[in-house]
């Protein structure tokens, strides 16, 4: 037995280890994906610790509450001395002397009704642990969509700086051949130093996207709990994700997410808690019986038997119930009552509220992913014609048929395509995650 100890020992060590190194590693790692990132988060982010911490306080309020059930038991113990005319302590005698006084005991009680507020007390306890649960998870649920839609608006700003970077390089490029034809005399110098204030331009839209993009890394570091000094980067999307088909039912997708989403079973929890807070109340009006027993001894100085002869003779033992009824106290159950019925009246605004908010957030996304659809093909178009027409006039600019101020608004719609392509793209994904999340089916990319 006690070699299958020590080898369980080392596995679960062993385990352990591997656990710890797993998590050092994912730490650690320079490159995420969006995997990485929420698994990463759902372990190490202080929002869900502190969710994960409210669940442990309520299962100890919960296994407290069970064990207010069980009797109490006190020992106590006292030392005295009294002079002149006094009562012994332990034969109740009135003596005129100098008395030397010990008493020793143990007490103990047991409540038999309290007008059933223990039971009603450990079923609230125990709703309040389940609504925890989901309120965990609520948090979990947040943490999830958080990570997506910063990892996607990372994902944006690293692509939007290929293309600040891709039209920094074609700016220089204009910069230098408006340079040899300004030598040439065949261009006025203001349309030098056009090309110029566009190259600075690009120039300085390309440190602006590189200052979002780290932005957004900020805010997903922040997200993980790393520390901020480690660098990451995040793994590019291999899969073809730029047109993404939406064939969904609103009403069927909102109907999953009542069923499905922690948020609406937290309210109900919450609901019952505090029906049974309005039955804790009731419980107020009615009487409270409790057992109670105690053992004990003492000694005193006027008694002719020794000390440990006292404590055998004058050991006693009690045993009493206790009824309390009440009658009157100042109407604090009466108002106990009243706020708990107000409270369960509140809960279920609040379960409305919940709904109500989900079918936003259902209604929302559906729209939103329904109209960007249409976004992402007519943004795709655009780029692709505003690509020709700049190929088309970088050619005429070639051959001096094209000014440089044309050259400039040609690439400067070239780039809006781009980014309205590039942010119609994102949103797609950002949907139709969304969606996929509300019918409880898992974010991945």
């Amino acid at each position: 037995m006690k070699r299958y100890l020590i080898i369980a020992s080392l596995l679960i060590v062993q385990l352990s280890f591997a656990q710890e190194n797993v998590s050092k590693t994912t730490a650690t790692k320079n490159v995420w994906s969006l995997q990485d990132c929420i698994a990463y988060a759902l372990e190490n982010n202080i929002t869900v610790k502190d969710a994960s911490l409210n669940k442990s306080l309520a299962e100890v309020n919960y296994s407290k509450s069970k064990s207010s059930r069980l009797p109490n038991l006190f020992g106590n113990a006292s030392q005295s001395f009294s002079n002149g005319n006094t009562i012994d302590p332990i034969t109740s005698n009135y003596v005129t002397d100098q008395i030397h006084s010990t008493n020793v005991g143990i007490n103990t009680s047991v409540t038999l009704f309290q007008g059933n507020q223990i039971t009603n007390e450990i079923k609230q306890n125990k709703l309040l642990l389940e609504q925890s649960i989901f309120e965990e998870e609520v948090e979990k649920n947040n943490i999830v969509l958080n990570i997506l839609e910063t990892y996607l608006q990372t994902l944006f700003s690293k692509e939007n700086i290929a293309i600040a970077e891709s039209n920094l390089e074609v700016s220089e490029k204009e910069v230098k051949r408006a340079k040899a034809r300004l030598d040439a005399g065949s261009i006025a110098l203001t349309d030098y130093t056009e090309a110029q204030s566009q190259a600075a331009t690009n120039k300085y839209n390309l440190i602006t996207a590189k200052n979002d993009y780290q932005q957004y890394i900020i805010a997903l570091k922040q997200l993980l709990e790393l520390p901020p000094l480690q660098n990451i980067e995040i793994e590019d999307v291999t899969n073809n994700l730029d047109f993404i088909n939406l064939e969904l039912n609103k009403e069927a997708v909102y109907t999953k997410a009542l069923d499905i989403l922690p948020e609406i079973e937290a309210s109900n929890l919450n609901i019952a808690a505090n029906k049974k807070e309005l039955d804790i109340a009731k419980g107020g009006y009615l009487p409270t019986l409790a057992l109670t027993g105690s053992v004990g001894s003492g000694y005193t100085s006027i008694n002719s038997n020794t000390f440990s002869d006292q404590f055998d003779v004058n050991f006693n033992q009690k045993l009493g119930l206790t009824l309390s009824i009440p009658i009157f106290n100042r109407n604090q159950t009466k108002a106990a009552v009243q706020t708990a019925t107000l409270n369960i009246e509140k809960a279920e605004i609040q379960k409305q509220n919940a709904e109500k908010e989900l079918y936003k957030k259902v209604e929302t996304a559906y729209q939103n992913a329904l109209s960007v659809q249409e976004q992402v093909i007519a943004s795709e178009t655009s780029k692709i014609a505003a690509e020709e027409s700049f190929k088309l006039a970088q050619k005429k600019y070639e051959l001096g048929d094209l000014s440089t101020t044309d050259l400039v608004i040609s690439q400067n719609t070239y780039t809006n395509a781009q980014q309205n392509y590039l942010q119609a793209k994102y949103l797609n994904i950002l949907y139709h995650q969304l969606l996929q999340f509300y019918q409880g089916n898992d974010i991945k990319l």
